[in-house]
């Protein structure tokens, strides 16, 4: 196996130091201007690397070719250079911990923080690697600037050795995965594939085919303000509605924190506001369409109810679409996902199919006609200041883009 350590440990640190982290209340694409310093970075390497065809769109995605060198199917790779917008990306500090003894780690800036094997089962499968985390006060960004690491160092791999067989590969860095708005419509047609994967699952032998269906939804909250000591009988406040609405909603059942495998679940992320108005925000999660379709109903159903009991009041509860499971489109051609396999079964890494209780960019492109399956990187604890990955996974992950390529590779 060649040798991608370095090249990745360096790609990813340097880029999990750039802020890119997403904005859902801002419309623009991509939702803040953050992420342009990660987008002209690429557009500066790909070139760099000798890339064809390298081009940031109108609507923020940077694409590039790499040609092929024989005959095959053209075949798309795509990460996100956005980070999530839940917990702090601004100033992340990325550290590299070679040859992870085992132990608990600790984060200079929070020593009240560790990442111990015990209670995170898979580092204690690391001992040996390298392991990259953040400082502390920050997420790490290895979601998803470790597929982006993975992908730049397996086209610059394969265009320093053209006797590489692969057929045209097509790569897209896209903004705004985090908050569902990666793949624009246009995207499909500029991408010009015939299948494509996303490098942005995490165990080492993730192949993902299955993902949640997903929704967005809006509740806004109407009282009515007034001076408070004039307020008797006339005060209406949205705070203690919206606070009621949610305590309303399942709390034993249907939440994140209650619900595993298959089960779905209705998530308020966020409430802003004040006495005069309030908004909550909710995602709404399920495998199926009729379970998701259940939970925005459920969902509508808490918010009438609350709103019979204060008729001065105003509830409204807006519910968009977001992406829906891929298994419904890749079970009627498994095509990528075989090649997939057989790629892994040539470098000897076991493969691990789950569901994951998320979605990517992948599942959009594969509504959108694109087949789309995920692949892992290796990244872990996403979303918070105890993300971690290990650059041996990182590795494997490498490999498995280049097998891929070669065995969609005809002949010459």
């Amino acid at each position: 196996m060649t040798d991608f350590n370095t090249e990745l440990t360096t790609r990813l640190v340097r880029y999990c130091a750039i802020d890119s982290q997403s904005d859902m209340d801002n419309p623009t694409a991509p939702s803040t201007d953050c992420q342009h310093d990660m987008l002209d970075l690429m557009v500066e390497e790909l070139t760099e690397i000798g890339a064809a065809e390298v081009t940031k769109t109108s609507y923020g995605t940077v694409l590039a070719t790499i040609p092929g060198t024989a005959e095959g199917p053209t075949i798309g790779f795509l990460a996100h250079v956005d980070t999530a917008p839940q917990f702090n990306a601004t100033g992340v500090k990325p550290r590299v911990i070679e040859r992870y003894n085992g132990g608990a780690i600790t984060f200079p800036d929070d020593p009240q923080l560790a990442l111990t094997p015990e209670e995170f089962p898979y580092l204690a499968e690391k001992i040996g690697d390298d392991i990259v985390t953040a400082s502390g006060t920050t997420l790490l960004g290895a979601d998803d600037k470790a597929g982006i690491a993975i992908i730049m160092t397996a086209m610059r791999h394969l265009i320093e050795n053209p006797h590489i067989a692969r057929p045209t590969i097509r790569v897209a860095f896209t903004p705004d995965e985090e908050i569902g708005r990666g793949v624009d419509e246009k995207l499909p047609a500029d991408l010009g594939v015939d299948f494509a994967y996303t490098f942005d699952g995490q165990e080492l032998g993730e192949v993902v085919h299955e993902t949640f269906s997903a929704d967005f939804a809006k509740v806004t909250v109407k009282g009515v303000s007034i001076h408070p000591g004039n307020a008797k009988d006339k005060l209406v406040n949205a705070i203690h509605l919206a606070s009621r609405l949610v305590e309303t909603l399942p709390q034993a059942t249907m939440t994140p924190e209650t619900t595993e495998g298959h089960q779905g679940f209705i998530h308020a992320i966020d409430m802003n506001g004040s006495a005069d108005e309030m908004v909550v925000r909710f995602i709404l999660r399920d495998f199926e369409l009729a379970g998701l379709e259940a939970k925005g109903a459920l969902l509508r159903q808490v918010c009438a109810t609350i709103a019979a009991t204060e008729p001065r009041a105003s509830i409204t509860c807006e519910i968009t679409p977001q992406y829906r499971n891929m298994r419904y489109w890749l079970e009627d051609d498994m095509t990528p996902v075989e090649l997939a396999r057989a790629a892994l079964a040539d470098l000897d890494i076991e493969e691990l199919s789950v569901p994951i209780r998320g979605g990517t960019d992948g599942s959009r492109l594969t509504e959108l006609g694109v087949p789309c399956p995920n692949l892992f990187t290796g990244m872990q604890n996403v979303h918070g200041p105890l993300e971690w990955i290990s650059v041996q996974d990182m590795v494997q992950a490498t490999s498995l883009c280049l097998r891929i390529a070669e065995r969609a590779a005809g002949p010459r």
